[in-house]
């Protein structure tokens, strides 16, 4: 019986060993990662991007998502968009189905104009996600500028379904319908447009030309 209480306390003792010597990453966010990331909320208020910066830096873990996220944005909002996309890279790595992420790398990329990469961006977050609106949208706008009205319409059409009162979803189907002559069709878009925002330009050019027809 003493031999088998020894052998459960002993049990014990490694457990709580274990415990002890777990790292702050296995017990979630330490003390000085939540002191670092509110003091760089604090500078981040000031425009003090370099500052919120710095104080991240002394605390870096690469292997934390939300130290690599959070680096993604501030060298973004620092104008410094190759640190930017390292970082949301990072954060792209370590939760490769993060949307955020995903959302977030755009940024940078856009700023240095990568719409190839882009565009890729969104492509993987429609395979997560077929529904979502911001992707869809986006995507439908790069057909559209490349005048691919079929392929734009696909998109549009998709964020009208979901969301039918959305004003500029509703005003680029419309543009869309009428690169494609569905002249029926963008008119009654236009209308719901102006509906939305009733002195919107574009809305008003697009009946303007229908008139012309």
């Amino acid at each position: 019986m003493k031999s088998k209480r020894l052998v459960f306390f002993a049990l014990i003792i490694i457990v709580l060993f274990q415990i002890s010597a777990r790292s702050s990453t296995d017990l979630g966010p330490g003390e000085d990662l939540q002191k670092a990331f509110k003091e760089s909320y604090s500078y981040e208020t000031k425009s003090d991007y370099g500052s919120a910066i710095e104080v991240l830096k002394k605390v870096y873990d690469e292997k934390l998502y939300e130290i690599n996220l959070r680096l993604g944005w501030l060298y973004y909002a620092n104008k410094q968009y190759d640190e930017s996309v390292n970082y949301y890279g990072k954060a792209v790595s370590l939760m490769p189905k993060s949307i955020e992420a995903k959302f977030g790398l755009v940024y940078p990329l856009s700023a240095q104009e990568k719409w190839e990469k882009v565009y890729a961006l969104y492509a993987d977050i429609l395979a997560i996600d077929p529904n979502n609106t911001k992707a869809n949208y986006y995507t439908g706008l790069g057909y559209y500028y490349k005048a691919d009205y079929q392929n734009a319409y696909k998109y549009f059409e998709k964020v009208v379904t979901l969301y039918p009162f959305d004003g500029d979803s509703e005003l680029m189907f419309a543009w869309t319908n009428f690169q494609l002559g569905k002249s029926k069709e963008a008119e009654i878009l236009f209308r719901r447009v102006l509906l939305i925002s009733p002195d919107n330009a574009s809305a008003l050019e697009g009946l303007a030309l229908l008139n012309k027809k």
